[in-house]
């Protein structure tokens, strides 16, 4: 019975509520959207997250172990990396980081999609890389967080 309760409890939190991070202005957010060319010598990483489970929790992205941001539903990082060579972009999950390695080539955008999945005892979090006009399409109904803060 407890075990039955604590389940429900779990889940309820992981479906509803909705976290919140700090977001960058519309300007900001509509120029990354925009999906103009990264600096030269550059790939563009956009790192996003969409509505669905786990609405009020917040995860922490990191690339090359250097902290992006925190993610909630409906929000968007764009980050710049240095091209053509391989870089690690994790997120928090239940126990331990998940991650995935991208060699990146110089002047390309690349689309890394951060889900929520059901996990024993909170959500976890995984990444998995999109096709261009998939993250794209993703992109336009979402809005840049501010990056640079992780919650732990």
């Amino acid at each position: 019975m407890f075990r039955k309760i604590a389940l429900a409890g779990a889940v309820a939190i992981l479906v509803t509520g909705c976290a919140s991070v700090p977001m960058e202005s519309k300007e900001v957010s509509d120029q990354a959207k925009r999906f103009a060319p990264p600096a030269p010598g550059k790939a563009g990483l956009y790192i996003y997250r969409s509505a669905g489970l786990g609405a009020a929790l917040k995860k922490d992205i990191l690339v090359d172990g250097k902290c992006i941001g925190e993610s909630a539903p409906n929000v968007f990082f764009y980050e710049e990396v240095a091209g053509d060579q391989e870089h690690t972009i994790a997120t928090e999950s239940e126990f331990s980081p998940n991650e995935i390695k991208l060699a990146v080539t110089s002047g390309i955008h690349y689309f890394i999609n951060q889900y929520i999945k059901m996990g024993a005892f909170v959500g976890g979090a995984n990444l998995e890389v999109v096709k261009e006009a998939d993250g794209k399409a993703a992109i336009q109904s979402l809005e840049m967080a501010k990056k640079g803060n992780c919650g732990g």
